[in-house]
């Protein structure tokens, strides 16, 4: 089968690799339809996404079609499939507590293990979700949005509270989407005025901010004073993760979604005076995928202008770079695999 390898940062090579052996008990083999492509994938490219070892295949925004399932868990032979590409050991004190996102021994294809940028793969059959409806493209963005998802339910959000999403790539699009569905205000904060343009225009915040033109008087002025009283960083920036502690209002919220390789820095009593609450989000649970399964089925949850590239999957190593450069213009790349 034809398998797409990181040899290391900034080398894919399109390989010939043995195809799967038959699926043990609780597993299916699945033929991959299209890989989304990520931020994580990216910065696997680029050699700076952490916890990660090359060579790997990536790919872990995955639809797929059920070609040998192996257990009675009402699998069929030819039916789509989303990949819930976190597996998690299911007896350490987070799985315990429902949290598999965050398990102890978590594994997730395409950056711990080896992932799906290849036609078939072997899946725990716990971890494909059916999604009657969904074009085989609307499933395969699924993962992506869910990060959003698991964000602001974490977030605990109330309605008609003003949010600030400080950082509009794919995963900043899918916390919007879902503080939107929430109830929530909402101010989009990117230095990128195509992203904000998209944010005001298709996306429908109630406001935007350029994070490079004083955006923390901005936000004072759509607050009426108060600034937002939860705010969700999807930068993955080192400065822009410390500068949003000073976006939040009194009593107010932070939620760090996105990830950096560094250490970060923050004013204590600045913090403690405002006593603010400080979360990480990390990926996303079985009903976060389903959540937003069901969002795109019911039309509350676009993704037609959400997939602004696509290409096949004998092309992408030839179009990956483009992909890396802000003129391109890339919300999410698609790639599919005849």
């Amino acid at each position: 089968m034809q398998t797409i390898i990181l040899n290391k940062p900034g080398e894919f090579s399109l390989c010939d690799t043995p195809e799967p052996q038959a699926p043990s008990e609780g597993e299916a083999l699945v033929r991959i339809r299209n890989i989304g492509i990520c931020g994580t994938d990216l910065h696997a490219y680029q050699g700076n996404q952490p916890f990660f070892e090359y060579p790997r295949i990536l790919g872990h925004e995955l639809s797929a079609e059920v070609v040998e399932p192996n257990g009675n868990r009402g699998l069929e032979a030819g039916m789509p499939v989303v990949v819930d590409p976190y597996l998690s050991c299911g007896s350490c004190v987070a799985c315990r507590r429902g949290r598999t996102n965050c398990c102890q021994s978590l594994e997730l294809f395409g950056v711990h293990i080896d992932g799906g940028m290849r036609e078939y793969l072997n899946v725990p059959v716990d971890n494909l979700l059916p999604a009657e409806g969904l074009t085989m493209e609307q499933m395969a963005t699924v993962e992506c949005l869910n990060i959003g998802a698991h964000a602001v339910r974490r977030a605990e959000l109330e309605p008609g509270e003003t949010v600030a999403v400080v950082g509009t790539g794919p995963i900043g699009i899918g916390v919007i989407h879902f503080a939107k569905i929430a109830g929530a205000r909402v101010i989009a904060v990117d230095i990128n005025e195509g992203r904000l343009d998209y944010c005001r225009d298709v996306l429908k915040v109630d406001a935007v901010v350029n994070a490079l033109d004083h955006p923390i008087e901005a936000l004072q002025e759509l607050t009426q004073g108060d600034k937002p009283t939860s705010v969700f960083e999807v930068t993955g920036n080192k400065v822009s993760m410390e500068n949003s502690f000073e976006y939040v209002s009194h009593g107010g919220q932070l939620i760090l979604v996105g990830l950096v390789k560094d250490s970060l820095r923050f004013d204590d009593p600045y913090f403690h005076k405002h006593e603010m609450s400080l979360k990480s989000s990390r990926n996303g649970t079985k009903e976060d995928l389903q959540l937003v399964i069901d969002s795109i089925r019911d039309g509350k949850v676009d993704t037609e202008n959400f997939i602004t590239h696509r290409c096949s999957f004998n092309e992408m190593i030839g179009q990956f770079d483009s992909w890396l450069l802000p003129e391109t213009g890339v919300i999410k790349a698609m790639v599919e695999i005849a």
